[in-house]
């Protein structure tokens, strides 16, 4: 980092991280609105979400081999271009139909800044500070789900849904001029590989391919949760939805209390060590769902509040050990990591969407064995890995 500053690099890459939770829940209020004006069942709106996210996952693929080629900012610019474009149809779509095609066009855009911002933080961060910079950007992401609900839902009360949608593409274009003054990242090596050889290699990759499959777990009680909450919430417990909107958002705050706590003692407990505490925790809110009886909505809360705690303090370093483990084609390895992540979130919420008498239990049963299939296989990998900077000088003697 020469001329771009810390913190300056940081705000961006938390801008460019937010843009899928901003594109997905700030228009959730937005929903029955659309499902009315337009007289289409909830299942056709819906599609509006389910392309999104499908698209979103395809094109994480794409966007990591664009940018070990031809650097970060050329295809980063061009995703977020399309982003802003797709979010300005969206604003003036007229039939549910029109804004599907319009909200693929939007996730295809997306998926530029969720894949290369991580590559981003490797190139451009030494690794003694990269896993506090992944803290600092979980911190501010973790902000997103919290408030966008928020601020759509006061769009809606002032003005309209259209001007959600302007909302999104007024920031892609701040995030667009940020990126043109942002130096390239990538150091060009003058190799040409092609598409798939890069993935290919990254595949071949047994360390790092193990990292990102074991630390994708602590995904499944996360998505459960996102899936499965509001049917706990209020149609089990009997919540209003107000209600139900504040133990959602103490969840986000949660995550981002355990970030912050992350990008405090990651110097001195080392990314290591906190991974191996998360995912102890995680286990501890798993058990503590199924086993401990807790009055009323408690029983959901006070567990899951444990649970994102830990998996915002153990998250950050897991990217950034998974990251370690590769020299070369880190936009590839980038996408792969989210996109696994993604995946096991997608099968979490199918999985919690089905006839279960008792969500919450299932999801303190992923909890529990998540996290403790976490801590044993971190325990086993741990040696064979190659360790961050940052660790490798606390063992030196």
């Amino acid at each position: 980092m020469k001329k771009d500053g810390f913190g300056r690099i940081i705000a961006l890459i938390a801008l460019l991280s937010a843009f899928p939770p901003l594109a997905t829940d700030m228009y959730l209020p937005a929903l029955p609105t659309l499902q009315a004006q337009w007289n289409q069942p909830l299942s056709i709106v819906n599609l509006t979400l389910v392309a999104f996210f499908v698209t979103y996952c395809f094109f994480l693929l794409v966007y990591g081999p664009l940018s070990d080629r031809f650097g970060r900012k050329p295809p980063l610019m061009a995703g977020i271009a399309i982003y802003v474009a797709a979010s300005f149809l969206c604003a003036v779509a007229p039939s549910i139909y029109h804004l599907i095609v319009y909200r693929v066009l939007q996730a295809s855009g997306a998926a530029a800044a969720s894949a290369i911002a991580l590559a981003i933080i490797k190139d451009r961060i030494p690794g003694q500070r990269r896993e506090q910079a992944m803290a600092h950007v979980a911190i501010i992401t973790a902000l997103a789900p919290m408030i966008a609900p928020v601020i759509g839902g006061l769009i809606m009360i002032r003005f309209s849904w259209p001007w959600i949608f302007v909302s999104q593409g007024i920031l892609g274009l701040v995030s667009l001029g940020g990126v043109a003054m942002m130096q390239e990242s990538l150091q060009k090596t003058g190799v040409q590989v092609s598409f798939m050889r890069r993935y290919l290699g990254v595949v071949r990759n047994r360390r790092f391919l193990r990292v990102v499959m074991v630390i994708s777990l602590v995904g499944l009680p996360l998505f459960a949760f996102i899936g499965g909450s509001s049917d706990i919430y209020i149609s089990t417990l009997g919540l209003s939805e107000s209600q139900f909107g504040f133990l959602f958002g103490a969840n986000a705050f949660c995550f981002m209390v355990g970030s912050f706590c992350c990008s405090r003692l990651v110097r001195k407990a080392g990314g290591m060590r906190l991974m191996s505490i998360g995912f102890c925790g995680i286990f501890i809110g798993g058990a503590a769902m199924v086993f401990l009886p807790l009055p009323g909505a408690m029983q959901m809360a006070l567990p899951m509040a444990l649970i994102t705690f830990c998996i915002g303090l153990s998250r950050p370093p897991s990217n950034n050990i998974a990251l370690e483990q590769v020299d070369v084609d880190t936009g590839s390895a980038s996408s792969i990591l989210i996109f696994i992540y993604f995946v096991m979130g997608a099968f979490s919420m199918f999985f919690i969407s089905l006839d279960w008498k008792n969500k919450m239990q299932v999801i303190g049963t992923l909890a529990a064995c998540s996290g403790a299939g976490c801590f044993v296989c971190w325990q086993l990998l741990k040696p064979h890995l190659r360790m961050p900077v940052m660790e490798q000088k606390r063992k030196a003697p």
